[in-house]
């Protein structure tokens, strides 16, 4: 128990904390207004009817039949065959249909902030009122053990996602609240959590349990700050603190189910990060988006407890993920077997999995860390997830979608309209469509600006209201303007983020220089002073072209160059490069050049180069031979690899081979 007795040491404020910006104080345009626009004119509505479609709402709808089991149980694993019954060792995605309609109602509560749609407020508004009839009267709140497994609430938190779908319900309801104004949701998960925090805790005749899948933790966080209830922080604490203690919870859940905890699916409580406490992890392992909540809620709780035990631990985990296993996408999780993660530097492209939930969940943690203080390092891994390997997972319309985000493909991975497991869809369109509160962290005397692009941000600091505007036509170009508006003077810092990728930068204030040296920590640039209305700040950022190289032990990558230009990654897509794509060659003295191209892909900016091709013309149908084929000239094309899969299907590849 000493690590639970060193946080409690740590429960003062700290001295900063930046917290995100609500998404109704921040308006942004250009490219993410475009996929705001996108989310809000046809993504939110489409998760509602597909919801509907997949049979969801029969199943919050106290007044109708329950649907019984729609999708039929996960195949089990040869321990659990030999032991059959309906009783939770194995699972269905229906377990969790609570959770999609949470993160529908999020997608739905910042698009209707965007965009009025008087038609999707109402269903949205009807889903609330089952959901308000749903609830028990002790506050307990869950579809499937009302409704499809009723008696056995609180038996399997291992395995069923009961606490994970009372999450994404939080969230859903806090952004409803925010968006809107209603309260009826926000009012119904209250009373939820209320009683989750009489059943669960550190006080006598409470369960010690906690989640299977985590995401409640930093569910908990948003409502409290939202109610400002400190009861919730606590509890999202609790959560935290007790994971992977012993007696394990999980083993003595199994037990009194009257299981062998041996007989799992998973094997080992890694899969599940509560193998350890989590203050004792230094290896990112299993499931990767269970991994990214519970270090997005550990950041959380780190920012507001002040506690430097869970920083540390964090930080050894940010190291491992970054060093060892991430694409360069800013996907994660290579495995399709766990969904989640094998060993070091194995990182397959064909095959890869990357998750989009799981960029989503990177982008959640990255910018969770910012609220410890700004620093380059999480900010750009941030901006890598968000250009790449998240929003990857939409099409440019907002229709179709990805549940995998492989770096190469030989043309059959294509946009699906829904899934069997339909998280993604609607994660990353509240993703997409919050965009805003990823842009800027508020303390209590400085701003920073961790996002650029077109935007507008309004907050109050030292009691005196700022109007802070952004133009930019980033990520197309790096030049950034940035206009202060307070009301009256105010004095604060405003910290400015120079991305990594960043060769050269310069700055300005009102057109006088600044020494970037001189103002310069952790990757941002603070600047200290008195504003006053109409104080101008330019940043120019240096868009220049990248060629960057995995390290050697990515079996995968070896020989292979990738291409970057600003946050952006880009692929080769057949469709702008005749012939089989894994016969181009790039070499390294080719000139590559950026051109703008407005009428492709919603506009956008694409590379381009001479390379070669091994022609295959000659080969005389046979397999092998001593000569090596003949190479041709061939003029290559890349655009953002956020954007592939959006005209005629082909192949795909991201790691081209050096010449």
């Amino acid at each position: 128990m000493t690590a639970l007795k060193s946080a409690a040491q740590h429960t003062g404020k700290p001295k900063l904390a930046f917290r995100p910006l609500p998404v109704p104080q921040v308006d942004v345009r250009g490219f993410w207004g475009d996929r705001v626009d996108a989310v809000a004119a046809r993504t939110a509505e489409i998760l509602y009817e597909r919801c509907v479609e997949a049979r969801m709402l029969e199943q919050i709808d106290p007044d109708r039949p329950s649907p019984g089991v729609v999708i039929p149980f996960h195949s089990p694993s040869p321990d659990e065959a030999a032991n059959p019954g309906f009783t939770g060792s194995t699972v269905t995605t229906q377990m969790f249909w609570d959770s999609d309609w949470g993160k529908t109602i999020e997608t739905a509560a910042y698009s209707l902030y965007r965009r009025r749609n008087d038609t999707l407020e109402k269903k949205i508004d009807a889903v609330i009122d089952l959901y308000g009839r749903l609830q028990q009267s002790d506050g307990y709140l869950s579809s499937w053990y009302q409704r499809i497994q009723p008696g056995l609430r609180w038996t399997n938190l291992r395995d069923c996602h009961e606490l994970y779908c009372a999450g994404h319900l939080i969230e859903g309801a806090v952004a409803y609240f925010q968006a809107t104004g209603k309260r009826k949701l926000l009012d119904i998960m209250c009373r939820y959590v209320d009683h989750i925090a009489d059943t669960f805790g550190p006080e006598p005749g409470k369960k010690k349990g906690y989640c299977g899948h985590e995401e409640i933790e930093l569910a908990l966080v948003k409502l409290a700050r939202a109610t400002g209830e400190q009861k919730y922080m606590d509890l999202a604490k609790y959560f935290i603190d007790q994971r992977g203690q012993q007696p394990h919870y999980f083993d003595e859940e199994a037990r009194a189910r009257g299981t062998d905890p041996k007989a799992y699916h998973f094997k080992t409580y890694e899969y599940n990060q509560s193998h350890k406490p989590v203050r004792e992890q230094d290896k990112v392992v299993g499931h990767a988006v269970r991994a990214m909540y519970l270090f997005s809620g550990m950041a959380d709780v780190a920012t507001e407890y002040g506690d430097d035990t869970l920083r540390a631990a964090l930080d050894r985990l940010w190291d491992d993920l970054t060093t060892k296993s991430l694409y360069v996408t800013g996907g994660l999780g290579p495995s399709a077997h766990n969904e989640g993660f094998t060993s070091d530097y194995d990182l397959p492209n064909e095959t890869a999995y990357a998750e989009t939930c799981a960029a989503v969940g990177l982008v959640f943690w990255s910018s969770r860390m910012l609220g410890m203080g700004p620093n380059a390092r999480y900010a750009d891994m941030m901006e890598r997830a968000l250009y790449n390997g998240s929003i990857s997972g939409l099409s440019l319309d907002g229709s179709l979608f990805f549940y995998e985000n492989p770096l190469e493909s030989r043309g059959r991975h294509n946009r699906w309209k829904w899934h069997r497991c339909p998280c993604c869809p609607p994660n990353i369109g509240r993703m997409v469509a919050s965009i805003g509160s990823y842009f800027y962290g508020l303390a209590d005397d400085a701003l920073a600006v961790h996002l650029y692009g077109d935007s507008t941000a309004r907050f109050e600091i030292s009691g005196k209201p700022v109007s802070l505007v952004q133009t930019s036509n980033y990520p197309w170009n790096g030049a950034v303007s940035i206009r202060v508006e307070p009301v009256a003077p105010v004095a604060f810092t405003l910290h400015l983020r120079l991305p990594a990728w960043c060769r050269k930068a310069a700055l300005k204030v009102n057109g006088k220089a600044v020494a970037l040296d001189a103002v310069l920590s952790d990757g941002y640039a603070a600047i200290e002073r008195e504003w006053q209305k109409g104080d101008c700040v330019e940043l120019d950022l240096d868009m220049s072209i990248s060629r960057l190289f995995a390290n050697p032990e990515v079996r995968q990558d070896i020989g292979r160059v990738a291409l970057a230009r600003g946050p952006l990654i880009y692929c080769v897509e057949a469709t702008d490069n005749p012939g089989q794509l894994h016969r181009i060659s790039l070499p390294r003295a080719a000139r590559i050049e950026a051109h703008h191209e407005p009428n492709l892909l919603g506009g956008i900016v694409t590379l381009s180069a001479t390379g070669n091709r091994e022609a295959s013309e000659d080969w005389r149908n046979g397999l092998y031979r001593a000569e090596p084929p003949a190479l041709e000239e061939a003029r290559v094309k890349a655009v953002p690899y956020y954007a592939w899969d959006n005209r005629d299907s082909g192949e795909m590849l991201v790691w081209l081979r050096e010449g």
